[in-house]
């Protein structure tokens, strides 16, 4: 049944919907199945979707530019839903252990998109969606559908990791602007990242050591095949440590 809740919840196109789905799916059924996915999840028609370059940058010293951010943030983790339960349902085979911390994460994510949707609405007056946003995220979840190594080094350990370089600086400047309300959801988020990206690296050094290969070389090898973003300087080194990377592979980031 769970597996049917899960799916249901990666198809719903109506933002609130698929939280709520996302958060009626039981942990401790899930039996995976060989199926053949849809290139995309459902999505609501709005955000419409522009490429990363075409997004309006707003100043943060007007309620306009703080709300944009969040909006940006929220637009994040709404996507965080589908990519955290699409690798639940696109990769069959896999230990039972690897569903249920993907489908935790899934709840994690549609709560953090929750507090950001209701926040915007409450001190902003504005909905989700009323914005546009880009899918760059969802891309590469689209590139690696068919490599559960590729989608675990690349998705938890470049693009979200990349949550945890940032949120401490933008939580920053939100409670430096003002809404401090914003700044402690952010403190939540990066929290609970950690734990996500952690999971990402347990599984991916699981996916290694099926192959017989070693991280720092399948990552870099990933990274080229699939075309992945640079990773960008400085790291959260804490953080980073925190979920699950080694003194090694930080090394390697950073050269």
């Amino acid at each position: 049944m769970s597996f049917e809740q899960a799916l249901m919840a990666w198809s719903a196109t109506d933002a609130g919907e698929k939280v709520t789905l996302t958060h009626a799916i039981c942990l401790d059924d899930f039996v995976p199945r060989a199926v053949a996915l849809p290139d995309m999840p459902g999505c609501p028609a709005r955000p419409v979707l522009v490429p990363p370059r075409d997004v309006p940058r707003r100043s943060l010293a007007s309620a306009e530019g703080l709300a944009a951010l969040l909006h940006a943030v929220a637009h994040i983790e709404f996507n965080a839903i589908n990519i955290a339960l699409d690798a639940a349902l696109r990769f069959a085979h896999m230990p039972a252990r690897y569903y249920q911390e993907w489908l935790g994460v899934a709840k994690e994510e549609a709560t953090h998109f929750s507090l950001l949707a209701a926040h915007l609405k409450a001190q902003y007056g504005m909905q989700y969606g009323d914005l546009p946003a880009h899918g760059s995220l969802w891309e590469m979840a689209q590139r690696t559908k068919n490599d559960v190594t590729a989608r675990m080094a690349l998705v938890p350990r470049v693009l979200e990791a990349r949550g945890l370089d940032v949120t401490p600086g933008i939580a920053k400047k939100l409670k430096q602007a003002g809404d401090a309300r914003a700044a402690q959801i952010l403190g939540v988020i990066l929290k609970d990242e950690i734990g996500h990206v952690a999971i990402g690296n347990a599984w991916f050094l699981f996916c290694c050591n099926a192959r017989g290969t070693t991280t720092i070389d399948t990552f870099n090898t990933m990274r080229e095949r699939f075309n992945a973003p640079d990773i960008k300087l400085p790291l959260n080194m804490a953080a980073r440590r925190a979920a699950g990377f080694t003194e090694a592979e930080l090394e390697a980031l950073v050269r």
